[in-house]
């Protein structure tokens, strides 16, 4: 394998990236990092059977650390319902160490394959801002659970904080859009913490491993993009209030459809 050093800007120049669009767009950082990561993964010639579990594995760890920062941000804010966090949390955990041991059991080739297809929908959403109409009242605490557990199951198989789950779900009952998404951003911890502790344990025996990892969890990416993105999510948010977002949505959206199609197909 070549060294790393190389590459180590990559890492770097991806956090930039994925901390702007976050903060311009309230995009999950996971569907910029976890393509890139794949690609920039092959081309240092690690084993094709582990290249999407480690993108995976690494971008739910860059969000443990990323998501901390927008809770506080949130949380200035009052934003957060955080009963409604707790109500959320146990079935998010739970899924989260399922997703993890599912996204184990399968062939690097079908993690592409199923990410590709949920980076599809995102894009189509995004493109054509489907929005659910609030309808209903949460639900009681075995719908929450199940809830819970399908946002953390889902997320932890593509390596997202959750947010395009979350948020459509709190909207559709009758969340504001302001307290859905902050509530989302402090889902996003329980979420990749779990999940990355099912890719770290699930990962320990897997082979061949490159130097500087943690079971799937790849520690020179991790700290590139961490470093990157905490320092840019802020340029971020602030651009958002003077740049045309609706439009850039439907340029990322486009964005998003080659990057699922090309993984589709390839």
């Amino acid at each position: 394998m070549e060294s790393i050093l190389p590459t180590l800007s990559l890492y770097l120049v991806l956090g930039a990236f994925a901390g702007v669009m976050a903060g311009l767009l309230g995009v999950g950082g996971g569907l910029i990092i976890v393509p890139v990561l794949a690609w920039i993964f092959h081309h240092q010639q690690i084993a094709s059977a582990l290249i999407m579990h480690l993108a995976i594995g690494t971008s739910l760890a860059t969000i443990v650390l990323t998501s901390t920062s927008s809770i506080r941000a949130h949380q200035r804010h009052g934003a957060i319902l955080w009963p409604v966090f707790w109500r959320l949390t146990p079935g998010i955990i739970i899924g989260a160490w399922i997703g993890s041991a599912v996204a184990d059991a399968l062939p690097s080739i079908a993690l592409q394959k199923i990410f590709a297809l949920f980076v599809l929908t995102v894009s189509a959403q995004m493109a054509f801002g489907a929005k659910p109409s609030p309808q209903r009242e949460l639900p009681g605490a075995a719908g929450m659970l199940m809830v819970g557990g399908v946002i953390g199951g889902v997320s932890a198989i593509v390596g997202i904080g959750g947010g395009s789950l979350t948020v459509p779900f709190l909207t559709w009952c009758n969340t504001t859009i302001r307290q859905a998404v902050a509530t989302s951003a402090a889902c996003g911890l329980p979420i990749a913490l779990a999940g990355t502790l099912g890719f770290v344990v699930t990962g320990l025996n897997a082979a061949p491993l490159p130097a500087w990892s943690l079971g799937y969890v790849y520690g020179p990416a991790l700290v590139g993009i961490v470093f990157t993105s905490m320092l840019t999510a802020p340029l971020g948010a602030k651009l958002a209030h003077t740049l045309p977002t609706e439009v850039l949505k439907k340029v990322f959206a486009v964005f998003l459809a080659v990057i699922g199609v090309k993984m589709l197909l390839s």
